[in-house]
């Protein structure tokens, strides 16, 4: 399987930024999301640049922490889940990926600790 066809098709946003919160890749869905913003044209640009300064708090917060960040949002009648995350490469902080998913209004949640 080609490694991209996922990642380009892929229902949800998909940012990834490298250790210098400069933006090193986009999916087609987060380049919709951003498309008001540049789009692709993101690309090799400071996610700092494409957030207000309460937002650029939190995300030098992950690279600091190196710890995720995860919240929703409600946005044009829009549930969604934001997961902001640290990775890795040889232990060293490589970057930070955002994911951005649609959720339906109800979410079901199930407790697995008995299963």
């Amino acid at each position: 399987m080609n490694n991209e066809i996922w990642f380009e098709n892929f229902p949800g946003a998909i940012t990834i930024a490298d250790e210098n919160a400069v933006i090193i890749q986009m999916n087609e869905a987060s380049a919709e999301m951003f498309r008001k913003d540049g789009g692709f044209d993101l690309i090799g640009r400071s996610v700092m640049d494409c957030h207000p300064v309460s937002a650029q708090t939190k995300i030098r917060r992950i690279y600091d922490e190196k710890k995720p960040n995860v919240y929703t949002i409600q946005k044009n009648g829009e549930k969604k889940l934001i997961y902001q995350a640290p990775y890795f490469a040889d232990g060293k902080l490589a970057g930070v990926v955002e994911i951005c998913l649609p959720l339906p209004e109800e979410v079901p949640h199930f407790y697995r600790d008995g299963d």
